[in-house]
């Protein structure tokens, strides 16, 4: 499949879907065009609504849609409706568990030059700490269309983080995904590999370069951050003694933080590495130049996978 972005296979997927459920609503925060809406508003124009940058209103529209049967598809950018519209998605829609789902466009520092204010680095850990919600990041533009439609049979509310830039399909139409499952991409002995969104496609790669030094990787895509498959972790744990995590969002909370609570809560020491975004606000730059700026190119993810099993295997 050509590269394309998330935010594209979503929207010509919910047209598609909308066409067979009738339940199906869109709220947008006047950026149809930058979330991929542009394909229902144009097919459904008498069930999109935009409410305009006014994203706590429109949370709280939403859960009033959901309240009365019906599918309300929220969208803008991960940075809006993770922080600003934080207590309508908390209490609106959360503690009544409404069927409203999030689509939260542009996550991470995947906005690039939109700079920090656009960069959301932290919705991971809030949404996660929220009661009821599910929480997804699909790594390709195939998984972010088998997860769109997982959110709509789920009855409750459902948080779906998209990055902005396009991105090669890693899976086939062939692709089961499943809520609260992670995906082994690749079997390893020496480590593992634990990554959300655009970074699956950065281990893959790490992975293919630490095999050339004779390391062999265990690549996870953790699709799923809320409910987290503690079962898989923990077998990748067993497997190899070593565990990365690779996300585009704060390390604080994120994918790093659900992984080491489950370790510690199994009682399973290990040597672990947390690579995401530093305890700092993200900056201006190309998404490949913040990439490089916060260590998480694919020269960076095989430095310190080997640096990490050389380790393991002076401990021995």
């Amino acid at each position: 499949m050509q590269a394309i972005a998330m935010r594209e296979a979503y929207g010509r997927l919910l047209v598609e879907l909308a066409g067979q459920n009738e339940k199906i609503v869109v709220l947008d925060a006047d950026m149809a065009q930058s979330c991929g809406l542009q394909h229902f508003r144009d097919a459904f124009p008498d069930r999109f609504f935009n409410i305009g940058i006014a994203e706590q209103n429109m949370m709280g529209i939403a859960a009033g849609l959901a309240a009365y049967g019906k599918i309300p598809f929220v969208n803008s950018f991960a940075c809006f409706l993770s922080t600003r519209s934080c207590d309508q998605l908390r209490v609106a829609v959360a503690y009544g568990k409404l069927n409203v789902k999030i689509v939260a466009g542009h996550g991470g520092i995947s906005v690039g030059e939109d700079g920090a204010t656009h960069q959301g680095l932290e919705d991971i850990a809030i949404v996660r700490a929220i009661p009821n919600m599910v929480l997804i990041v699909p790594a390709d533009p195939v998984e972010t269309a088998a997860a769109v439609r997982a959110a709509i049979e789920y009855d409750g509310p459902v948080y779906i983080r998209l990055a902005r830039p396009k991105v090669k399909a890693l899976f086939d139409d062939s692709y089961k995904f499943q809520i609260g499952k992670a995906v082994t991409m690749k079997e390893g002995k020496d480590a593992s590999l634990l990554a959300i969104g655009i970074m699956v496609s950065r281990a893959l790669e790490a992975a293919q370069l630490l095999e050339k030094r004779g390391l062999n990787v265990n690549v996870i895509n953790v699709s799923t951050i809320k409910p987290l498959d503690r079962e898989t972790i923990v077998r990748a744990v067993e497997q190899t003694g070593l565990i990365v995590t690779l996300e585009d969002h704060s390390v604080i909370g994120g994918l790093g933080s659900a992984v080491a609570e489950v370790l510690a809560e199994e009682d399973k020491p290990v040597i672990m590495r947390r690579l995401g975004i530093p305890d700092v606000f993200g900056e201006s730059g190309t998404f490949e130049e913040l990439l490089a700026k916060y260590g998480l190119t694919v020269p960076d993810i095989v430095k310190v996978v080997a640096e990490l099993v050389q380790k393991k295997r002076d401990s021995k």
